[in-house]
């Protein structure tokens, strides 16, 4: 397909200013950047990000260097941040809506969700979906729903991690149809789909870690979470479909310890966006189904700080906490 005029300008004019500032003493930047990830390697996530990085490393001169560091509910990069990082561009970290949610879940001090990070660049997000085995009695996500209403408690399900966005958006559900179900938390999407396949637990309720056993016929899926149904399997309807006003795609993105120089951000934010338009990114986009999610410094900044309110609200009303 035509690349159009307007992406082209896009493209021409972000790769011309891509060449690093003059920082303190030397050209940004004069060695490896480090790449803290929360969640484990593989998925949607893991391959746009490793893509994207192949492309700066190309621009910048210098490889932009994967760190899983899974576990805590995706909090162990945030943590970091704060506490080890300093902010001169070197250590950068993926961000996601479970930061922003963590301090409303517990009495202990832990940080400020928008004045202890540096806001760079929102990226994508979530394709989330629940998924059963394909013998599953569930054939649709009525079905799982009125299983539920008989057996109260008797259905597992797994996300995850606890108070994580895809666990509060199935807390939510259960809640408006007045069922119970069980939550069985992991510490990313892929162990909940072994377990699934070992029939360990009845549901997956999470990212995309099911395509591909959906696509091989291990697996069912029963509802997708976005906004519109996806390219690759038009026949699972969305939550809006089946009558929940409801898009969950738990936007993510970019970020890195407080205190960032404004040219510094904004210098790594067109080194990214760049590499986020260029085919190759946009090929594993429209691969995985992800939805669109871009924004700029400012625009990204904003949204944190309003979606804080929400997830403070959401805490609330749900009756969340991990003490």
């Amino acid at each position: 397909m035509m690349m159009s005029i307007r992406r082209r300008a896009m493209l021409a004019a972000t790769g011309a200013a891509l060449a690093g500032p003059a920082l303190g003493q030397g050209r940004f930047p004069n060695r490896p950047i480090r790449f803290l990830i929360p969640w484990p390697p593989g998925g949607s996530l893991d391959a746009l990000h490793r893509t994207m990085f192949e492309i700066m490393n190309k621009d910048l001169g210098q490889p932009v260097v994967i760190e899983n560091r899974p576990g805590a509910r995706g909090t162990q990069a945030a943590i970091f941040l704060i506490n080890q990082a300093r902010p001169d561009g070197y250590t950068l970290a993926h961000h996601h809506l479970s930061i922003l949610r963590h301090p409303f879940l517990t009495k202990q001090p832990t940080w400020d969700p928008v004045n202890d990070f540096t806001y760079i660049m929102q990226l994508s997000g979530f394709t989330f979906g629940t998924a059963v085995r394909s013998d599953s009695p569930y054939k649709t996500f009525k079905d799982l729903i009125e299983a539920a209403r008989r057996q109260p408690g008797r259905i597992t399900y797994s996300t995850s991690g606890i108070a994580t966005t895809n666990h509060i958006a199935m807390e939510d559900l259960c809640a408006r149809e007045g069922v119970q179900m069980t939550h069985i938390p992991f510490r990313g999407a892929q162990e909940g789909v072994t377990a699934l396949l070992g029939r360990q637990i009845d549901v997956v309720a999470d990212a995309q870690s099911w395509r591909p056993n959906v696509e091989s016929g291990e697996l069912r899926l029963l509802s997708v979470w976005t906004r519109d149904r996806l390219a690759s399997f038009p026949e699972a309807p969305t939550l809006r479909e089946l009558g929940y006003d409801m898009v969950v795609t738990s936007p993510y993105g970019i970020v890195g310890p407080k205190g960032m120089e404004g040219e510094l951000v904004e210098m790594l934010h067109r080194a990214f966006h760049k590499a986020y338009l260029d085919e190759a990114s946009q090929a594993i986009i429209r691969r995985w189904d992800m939805p669109q999610e871009y924004l700029p410094p400012a625009d990204y900044l904003a949204f944190a700080k309003e979606r804080v309110e929400y997830e403070k609200r959401m805490v609330a009303r749900l009756n969340l906490s991990i003490d």
